[in-house]
Formats: C-alpha cells, structure tokens, sequence
C-alpha cells in the first residue's frame, strides 16, 4: 500500500532538486507529504543536496522531513510518488556527447542529435530497472519521469514495465508563459492547442477568451521577438510554418547556424554547465559545513539565475553561461513555471486536490490520429483524481506529420537497441533520426560513444549513474 505521506525522488543529488524540495514543502499540506525521500549513488553528493533543502525547508518554516535512503529499495518502498530524475553518465557523459556531435558535423545537445541518441541507449535500462523497482515495493505510486530524453524513457518504462507513469516537462508551459507575457495578459487567460513529441512540440492555436489570436501573434515581429529566451527562429520560418515551435525544434530547424555558434564558443553547453556545478557544489559544501545555510541558499539560488540565464544563449549566438549581464534576478523558487511547478502541479492534480489542464507525456490513446495507441506523446491533458486524459488534438499538421513519425520510429529503435543490446538496432535508430539519417556515420558516432562510456559497448549490462 503507498503511503500517502511519502514521496521519493531518484536521483536525488541532481541541481534541481533543492527547488522540488522547495515546492514539496510548499505543498506538503495538500499533498499530505511529510516526507521526501532521496536517493543517489553519489552518497556526497546527495548529502550536500539534502542538507541544502533542510536549511530552505527551515527557511521557509515548513515541516517536511528530508531523508537521505541508503539504497533505491528503500527510498520507493511505500511511496505514492516517485520522481525519477537520473542522468546516467552524469553532466560529464553529456560533455562527451556533445563533444563527439560537434566532432562529427553535427550540434551538440544533449536530448536531440547524436548526444540524445547516446543519452536515451544509456538511459533505458537503469529507468526500467527503477520503474521495476516502483512495481515492486510502491505499486500503487506515480512514476514521474524527469529524465531525458523524456519521450524515449517515458515510452520505454511504459512498454516494458507495469508501473503507472508521466512523463514532465517545462518546455511547453515555459512558451505558454511567453506568450502570455508578450500579449500582457493573465496566463490564465491564454489556452495553447499544442500537439507533438517531448522536445518536438508546436502550438497551432492560441485561444484568448475563445478567440485563436495566432495569426496576429504571427504578424508582430516585436512580439514575436518575446516568445523565446534567444533569438532562436527567423520570423518567417514561423509564418510559413504557421506554428510556434517549442524552443528545441532550433536544432531540427536550424543546425547548420547551432553548430557554427559551438564552434565559435569553441565549447558545449555541457562543459560550461559542468564548470559551473563544480563551483556550486564546492561553494556549498564550504558555506554548509560552515554553518553558513542562508549562504549557501543565497550561492544556490545565485546559481540557478545564472544558468537560466544563459540558456540557449551558447547555441544562438555562441553566448556564455559566464555572462552575467545574462544572469536572471528572479526568485527561481517562486516562480509559476519550471520543472518543479510542473511536477507539483501534476502530484497535487493526481491527488484531486487541484484539477489541472497539463501538457504531459502520456501514451497517445487516439489523441493525435496519425500516431499509434501506445506510444508516447506530449499533449495537454486532463489529471483528477489518479486519472489522466489525454485531449483529442486532431491530425497533424502536414508541415510537421513526417518529422513527428520519424522521431517515434526512432525512438522506438532506439529503446529496441537498448534493450537487446544490438548495436545494428542502435546504428538503425540512428538511420531513421532525421538530425543523422544516415547509415555511415552511425558507426563512427556509436564508436565514439562507446569509448567514453564503456557501458555501452553492451547495452544490457549493469550501469551506473550519476545526477547532472
């Protein structure tokens, strides 16, 4: 039976979690959480996050009890939520991958292109093994899914596990927000038609107060200019698209330019975030070992803006995570979207206590005509009550229906190749992914792959992680 007061989160020495532990609190009361159990095999690492979240949960004056498991058994046993959030191969893996992409001619990114390949073989397994895991010791919890690529792993844990899944992300509720705030209106009075894969989405209608507004957001280059946090699209690729792409579609649509700006930076965004969470995690355990818990909230949350910041800036215009004439001066914690709001917002409408419209990733059931029953994809949803309905979206829109099926096709090879262990099935995938689709360079790429992460040269064997 779960127990309704506790809630877990694999994966627990991630950057991100501190703000998880910032809206659980928050939320305990509707939630009924008192505790949130982390887990990690990184036992340092999760022991500076765990005692970061204590000093915001003291902070904040709130109650929920933040505890350190000693094994993944014993974080889910029981729990009614449990937030899956690995990165196998840690933020270093993601360095190598978008090093080895933009080695071989193609952007670096670590959910898209070659390095979201690499990422999602890596992936598959160990959150099937969790998944199994939930099965076992929480049956009747929410798996969560927060790892990338969010699609791929969602659908694999889906497939091959009995545990009841969602996948989140904040993509689409981040460009909700955007247009909302371009417009200079209340969000609330903004509803997106949106349709498509994780990290492959479009907007086909903005609906205010009934009306589809579209066209004439479409018309204003000013408010166009508004909806991305980089200048990501020229202005008529969006008019003859007729759609608002989320911000990953840069790397379909735009590769050549995301390339040249890598180049040019002369490093990835997994390098420079890699330099700044080795500071972060040094400067946190320096204030927190000192007894310096308002600092360490104040170099955390110093941290965050700077990253969100820089966001998308390398890859657009070869922009540094370092500029901090970039760097955000928002509270990160109170924010109305990100990862953390949209995991809360999914767990409190589960629990019935707060009915929600979400975009989530959940298998199609007939929303979108074009794709298959079972698999994932990322629309809006109806959540009450243990209960998620995904909303009729129609057929796909022509300009896009080939690039969406292609992605699932892959995606689909892709988990195949993880799961077999066939490195034919891996170059397969590979072959179908419009950012690659081609035969030659699979090889070389999954050679490259394989050299910095041993693991890979058999896709079935035991693997390790570590968070971002």
């Amino acid at each position: 039976m779960a127990n309704k007061s506790k809630i877990s989160l694999i994966g627990g020495g991630g950057v991100r979690t501190p703000l998880v532990i910032f809206g659980v609190n928050e939320a305990a009361q509707l939630l009924g959480a008192e505790e949130l159990a982390l887990y990690d095999p990184d036992s340092e690492r999760v022991q500076v996050i765990a005692d970061l979240g204590r000093a915001i949960v003291e902070r904040e004056g709130g109650k929920l009890r933040i505890r350190v498991a000693a094994s993944a058994e014993e974080a889910v046993a029981g729990a009614s939520f449990v937030l899956h959030s690995i990165r196998v191969g840690g933020i270093t893996g993601r360095a190598h991958d978008e090093n080895i992409s933009v080695d071989h001619g193609y952007p670096g990114q670590e959910t898209t292109g070659p390095g979201g390949v690499a990422m999602g073989l890596r992936t598959v397994n160990a959150a099937i093994e969790y998944a199994r895991l939930v099965e076992k010791h929480a049956p009747d919890a929410w798996f969560i899914n927060f790892a990338n690529p969010a699609s791929m792993i969602t659908q694999a844990v889906s497939h091959h596990t009995g545990a009841r899944v969602v996948g989140i992300c904040d993509t689409p509720a981040e460009l909700f927000h955007h247009i909302a705030a371009a417009l200079q209106i209340d969000p609330e009075r903004v509803i997106c038609k949106y349709l498509g894969l994780n990290h492959l989405g479009w907007i086909r209608e903005v609906q205010v107060d009934g009306k589809d507004v579209l066209p004439e957001i479409l018309k204003r280059d000013d408010r166009l200019d508004q909806l991305y946090s980089a200048n990501l699209f020229d202005h008529d690729l969006l008019r003859c698209l007729q759609l608002l792409p989320t911000e990953y579609l840069y790397f379909y649509y735009c590769r050549r330019r995301a390339l040249e700006n890598q180049q040019k930076a002369g490093t990835t965004r997994g390098e420079e975030i890699g330099r700044m969470n080795e500071k972060l995690f040094a400067d946190l355990t320096h204030h927190l070992r000192s007894g310096h818990a308002a600092k360490a909230i104040e170099v955390y949350t110093s941290y965050l803006n700077q990253r969100s910041g820089s966001y998308m800036k390398l890859e657009a215009s070869a922009g540094s995570a370092f500029d901090r004439e970039n760097a955000w001066h928002d509270d990160p914690f109170r924010t109305s979207t990100g990862y953390h709001r949209i995991a809360l917002n999914v767990m409190k409408a589960l629990s019935g206590t707060d009915p929600k419209r979400i975009v989530v990733n959940v298998p199609n059931r007939g929303a979108i005509n074009e794709v298959d029953c079972n698999d994932i994809v990322e629309v809006p949803c109806s959540i009450s009550n243990n209960h998620i309905q995904p909303e009729a979206c129609g057929s796909l829109p022509e300009a896009v229906r080939g690039l969406v099926l292609a992605v699932k096709a892959y995606e689909r090879a892709a988990i195949d190749a993880a799961v077999s262990g066939s490195s034919v099935l891996a170059r397969k995938a590979m072959l179908l992914y419009p950012p690659i689709g081609e035969w030659e360079p699979s090889k070389e790429l999954l050679d490259a792959f394989v050299a910095h992460h041993p693991a890979l040269s058999h896709f079935d064997c035991c693997v390790q992680h570590a968070t971002d």
